[in-house]
């Protein structure tokens, strides 16, 4: 199977499972969103959403954020992995995004020049906050991908390139938190039985899914 009907079969199962597909990260706007993905890196979007109330209640836009220590940021959200480093960044996002004029634009040169922010992160903030065809690109989607046929696997940036190229332009924004939430809820990392999943079962080789066999 080519990988274009690979992947409408695995979109039409993915329409069907998940027809809407809202944002795990509480926010309020593009800039609270920023943050909560910039906080989101190496850490459950659980643990975001139990820290980020009342990070947002202290500085809710770029001008209060800059305002605070590096310490009282840190305080704040150090139930998060690698706080120190977001606390840094945080603060100099913030700071840039004033210099810059103060808010949040749909520009890819813009998000990718501030501090923490890389491309998967400006990917999400294009297309959930501003709705322009991204498809940001995790280590679950990558996974996902290269378990079920879609990309070789070498890199997040093949990764990213090869799912553009089988979905259509206009499912990006919702493809790829439907891959996210199938990748929870049913395709599990570890001691996943490939040949009981519901796309693994018939996307995935026969090689794969030997491999991941003998892995657990």
């Amino acid at each position: 199977m080519k990988r274009k009907e690979k992947a409408k079969r695995i979109g039409e199962i993915l329409d069907n499972l998940y027809p809407e597909t809202p944002i795990p990260l509480d926010h309020n706007d593009s800039y609270t969103l920023l943050v909560a993905v910039m906080l989101s890196a190496q850490t459950t979007d659980k643990k975001v959403n139990q820290v980020t109330p009342s990070l947002f209640k202290i500085a809710p836009n770029p001008e209060a954020m800059a305002s605070l220590d590096v310490d009282e940021i840190k305080e704040i959200i150090k139930e998060i992995g690698l706080a120190p480093t977001k606390a840094k960044n945080l603060k100099r996002m913030a700071e840039q995004i004033i210099s810059k004029g103060g808010e949040v634009i749909p520009d890819w040169d813009f998000l990718e020049s501030l501090a923490g922010v890389g491309h998967k992160t400006a990917s999400v903030v294009m297309s959930q906050a501003f709705g322009i065809p991204a498809f940001p690109v995790d280590t679950h989607i990558h996974r996902l991908a290269t378990r079920w046929g879609l990309s070789n696997g070498k890199n997040v940036e093949r990764t990213e390139k090869d799912l553009k190229a089988v979905f259509s332009k206009e499912t990006w924004n919702s493809r790829h938190l439907q891959i996210i939430y199938f990748g929870r809820e049913h395709c599990p990392a570890r001691f996943h039985d490939l040949t009981d999943c519901l796309i693994c079962s018939w996307a995935a080789s026969k090689k794969r899914i030997n491999s991941e066999r003998r892995r657990n």
